[in-house]
């Protein structure tokens, strides 16, 4: 789907075989913190990054057009900073928006392409080749990169968010009565192999806020943050959410603001 999309699918997975090949099996407390170590700079997202910049300037959709002229939040065409400082309220959709909402609205209006065309598969399958979502928000995240998250709470519109943001976080539901908050409202516990994040404090919201979007290791591609919301719904069975649904920006929302001050260091290395 992408271009150069085979080239940086080979390198990236080539990447990936040469490191589980070398990787000591014995870390016990965080296998993959050992992985992030070793990776360094060779992060394989530095591919989907490229991806995302080149598609970024890529005319596309009826109206041929970039997304150059894209408003993030920080005026027309500025990438640089963007990220830390989303989901924020934007004038001209009177909406609190995260960075895959933002997108979609940028491809339908400057583009003039389908709302239901790009949602058809924002996220990649396992063992696929990468989305434009997910070049997208790569490339836009990593231009945050060292920069403090910032999540404005100026509006009343993005004050409403994190409030909802909460409630769901603490939101039973399903057929297994689980919330977001049994497995993320307490600290030093894990399961399997990944420690989970106490995602109502600020070092653990800001370790899961800094590092997504992020190279998945066991599936070979990049998640978003968009993704990492629907995966967690899918696990207590509720219906699939859409990226920049309400509820996916609310629960963003609520973990950026608590995460405020966290140096960004997207795209993350994951498991």
């Amino acid at each position: 789907m992408l271009a150069k999309s085979g080239f940086a699918t080979l390198m990236r997975r080539l990447s990936v075989c040469m490191l589980l090949v070398t990787v000591s099996a014995t870390a016990q407390d965080d296998p993959f913190a050992e992985y992030r170590a070793m990776m360094g700079d060779d992060n394989p997202a530095i591919f989907v990054i490229e991806e995302g910049a080149e598609l970024w300037t890529r005319p596309l959709g009826p109206k041929q057009a970039s997304l150059e002229q894209c408003d993030l939040g920080l005026g027309a065409g500025v990438v640089k900073g963007a990220y830390a400082q989303l989901p924020r309220y934007f004038a001209d959709t009177q909406q609190v928006m995260d960075l895959e909402g933002r997108l979609i609205h940028c491809m339908v209006t400057l583009q003039g392409r389908e709302r239901d065309d790009i949602l058809r598969k924002p996220y990649s399958a396992t063992g696929d080749m990468g989305t434009e979502l997910e070049a997208l928000a790569s490339y836009i995240a990593e231009q945050s990169s060292g920069m403090p998250i910032v999540i404005p709470q100026n509006h009343p519109a993005e004050q409403e968010a994190y409030a909802l943001g909460e409630q769901l976080f603490f939101y039973r539901a399903g057929p297994y009565d689980f919330s977001c908050a049994t497995c993320h409202r307490q600290s030093d516990k894990r399961i399997r192999l990944q420690k989970l994040p106490n995602l109502t404090v600020s070092d653990g919201a800001g370790m899961a806020s800094s590092t997504w979007p992020a190279y998945r290791i066991s599936q070979g591609v990049v998640r978003t943050m968009g993704w990492r919301m629907q995966d967690c719904a899918k696990q207590q069975r509720l219906p699939q959410l859409l990226p920049g649904s309400e509820a996916v920006v609310a629960l963003i929302e609520y973990m950026g603001v608590n995460a405020a001050g966290t140096e960004m260091a997207a795209p993350g290395l994951k498991r």
